[in-house]
């Protein structure tokens, strides 16, 4: 090396030496590095730690041994203004050559980053060096800035949600949803044991929540695993619902109870009817199958005195699910009433029906002067009689108004011999 490239490489290797230097420093100062060690470290991240705790040890003891050889090179230089050869041939074994020997002293408890036991003594370029500090600064680096990481995003949302999970509980409780009486309840008590022991693992390890990003060679390239605690808190939020339909349930429960014992009050009333329909078309109606009517659902009644009972004593956590099976179920009831009454009073709609038939014809042949016609008179009366005495044969009824209606037709439109011919002279 001439002068020139000796005042190159020492002006190269102070910047080096500065930006190392600083680089040491901020992470000596790190808040992740800090709570490293004083936190009570468990498993991966104890491993690693206890590891890294070594590599720091060896980085500082490179950059002794670094900042030693450039001082010894930058004194060589400052000796003379002009160097001579054999100047020049020492500063450049100095900044070149093997010139940095670490002894086992130094090395002993360090171990190396392929992960054995390091050499009792080691002879480094400056520039390897270097490059041996950068190795060990990036993998100290990536472990404290992931370590701080997890710290910075996990607890504090952990908490946050305790604090909610805090709150639901006290608002479960205040309707009834309580561990071992309502599913809700033991959920709760499960959210709250995994959160306490995610809190108390991700503080203790938190490289077992960290996840590296593929790929990536930057310090700290990744992010943290939320897996855990966004399963708790979805799980906390199917609680809030469910906690939610329960109150719900509490703040019109009264309402609900009201227009159900109405609904089961209008089936009641509607089978009451149908029953009695039912004997009237017995006696009134003959030859015609007419469906049993069943009484009142003693059923749906025991479980309508259930859900006052739970209002009665706030257990709303059981009224909620009641409410809704009674909703469904009395809906139907009724439907099964009013079905029930269709279906008994059907030949009487029959008999309206031809009733309403054989008058409106009556009206038809009046309005066109046929009323006294003898035989329309003997068809009428024949199929009135039918169709107003009891029992009633609809099926002979309903033939005797047939034979009135012909009979009517053929009066209001006379049938012809054949056809006239209604052309005249021309």
């Amino acid at each position: 090396m001439d002068r020139d490239e000796v005042d190159r490489a020492l002006a190269r290797l102070d910047a080096e030496h500065e930006a190392i230097e600083t680089s040491l420093l901020a992470l000596q100062d790190h808040a992740g590095r800090r709570l490293l060690e004083g936190a009570g470290l468990t498993g991966v991240t104890k491993e690693r730690w206890a590891a890294t705790e070594q590599s720091i040890s060896l980085l500082w003891a490179y950059f002794d041994a670094y900042t030693a050889a450039l001082e010894a090179a930058r004194e060589l230089r400052a000796r003379r203004r002009w160097l001579g050869r054999e100047d020049l041939v020492e500063l450049t074994e100095r900044l070149r050559g093997e010139s940095v020997t670490l002894s086992g002293a130094a090395l002993h408890s360090a171990p190396t980053l392929a992960g054995g036991p390091a050499r009792l003594t080691e002879r480094f370029t400056l520039a390897e060096l270097v490059n041996r500090m950068n190795e060990l600064y990036a993998h100290a680096l990536d472990l404290v800035v992931a370590a701080d990481a997890v710290w910075s995003a996990l607890p504090a949302r952990i908490d946050l949600l305790a604090a909610e999970l805090h709150r639901t509980r006290s608002l479960a409780h205040s309707v009834g949803v309580r561990p071992g009486e309502h599913p809700s309840g033991d959920d709760l008590e499960s959210i709250t044991a995994e959160l306490a022991d995610l809190r108390a693992q991700v503080v203790s390890d938190p490289l077992a929540f960290w996840t590296p990003a593929p790929g990536s060679s930057a310090p700290g390239g990744g992010r943290p695993d939320t897996g855990r605690y966004d399963r708790a808190a979805r799980a906390l939020e199917d609680v809030r619902r469910e906690i939610d339909a329960v109150l719900t349930v509490r703040q019109d429960a009264e309402q609900r109870l009201v227009r159900l014992r109405d609904v089961l009050s209008r089936a009641d009333r509607t089978l009451a009817e149908a029953r009695s329909a039912r004997g009237e078309v017995l006696a009134k109606i003959a030859a015609s199958e007419v469906p049993a009517v069943s009484g009142p659902s003693i059923a749906l009644q025991e479980q309508l005195a259930a859900a006052a009972e739970y209002r009665r004593h706030s257990q709303w956590h059981r009224l909620s699910p009641l409410l809704e099976s009674l909703e469904r179920e009395a809906e139907d009831e009724l439907l099964r009433a009013r079905e029930s009454l269709t279906a008994v009073t059907a030949p009487l709609a029959v008999r309206a029906e031809l009733r309403g038939r054989l008058d409106a014809y009556k009206a038809k042949v009046a309005r066109h002067g046929m009323a006294e016609d003898p035989l329309l008179i003997e068809r009428y009366d024949a199929a009135r009689r039918m169709l107003w005495s009891a029992p009633c044969d609809l099926r002979v009824a309903e033939e005797a108004v047939l034979r009135y209606q012909r009979a009517a037709a053929d009066v209001l439109v006379p049938r012809h011999p054949g056809p006239v011919d209604q052309r005249g002279e021309s």
